[in-house]
């Protein structure tokens, strides 16, 4: 591997960054979304509700005390933003969860753009080197000119190979996103619903006791 990269030339040191941030970026996702599952409570989410849909909000407090799941944290900041604009509220505490799970997706974004290119740049540089070479040699020493094309194409393989190896965990990271914020659309939808109708219900009953 010491000796392919070093017979890859110049273009191999900023490809060898690419490797070592997409990895790390890799890492830390995974990280992310492991502790993510872990934090997640759907039966707690149920749970929360049905105690709306009861209008207990002491024990919604009392029952989400200590939860981490990110669409508990979006549904309570929807009930205690209930009387003013719940769907804003929720719609701006999801926008932050999102934004939290997309960190630094951009930059593996990017490592995978630039290693490809990364990689052309190499074969470029190598095929300048081999004809600069050809033209000084001629083809006495053929050894000479295959040395820049074997650049090239290490070059261009490390480069694919980035790109195709993080390519994988990019879009399975994406998946993950989506996936979550479905979720966060469906229970934020059924919480705006199950509000609705304690309203409305509410209201009824005010009516009805008004009436002579």
């Amino acid at each position: 591997m010491i000796d392919l990269f070093v017979k890859g030339g110049p273009v191999m040191y900023p490809l060898l960054a690419c490797s070592v941030i997409a990895l790390t970026v890799i890492i830390e996702r995974l990280l992310f979304w492991l502790r993510e599952d872990m934090r997640r409570d759907p039966p707690l989410v149920d749970q929360v509700l049905e105690l709306c849909r009861q209008g207990d909000w002491e024990a919604v407090r009392e029952k989400v005390a200590g939860s981490k799941d990110y669409v508990i944290r979006i549904l309570v900041t929807g009930i205690v933003h209930r009387e003013f604009s719940m769907a804003k509220a929720m719609e701006s505490a999801g926008a932050d969860e999102v934004k939290r799970m997309r960190r630094y997706m951009s930059v593996l974004d990017t490592m995978i753009t630039v290693a490809p290119l990364l990689g052309i740049f190499g074969t470029v540089i190598g095929i300048i080197t081999s004809f600069d070479l050809l033209g000084a040699s001629g083809i006495e020493h053929p050894e000479a000119v295959t040395a820049g094309i074997a650049q090239a194409l290490i070059t261009t393989a490390s480069g694919l190979g980035i790109a195709i190896l993080s390519v994988f965990p990019y879009n399975y990271f994406n998946s993950r996103v989506e996936n979550a914020v479905l979720a966060i659309e469906k229970y934020g939808t059924s919480l705006e619903i199950v509000f609705e109708k304690l309203t409305q219900k509410s209201h009824d009953g005010g009516r009805h006791e008004s009436k002579p």
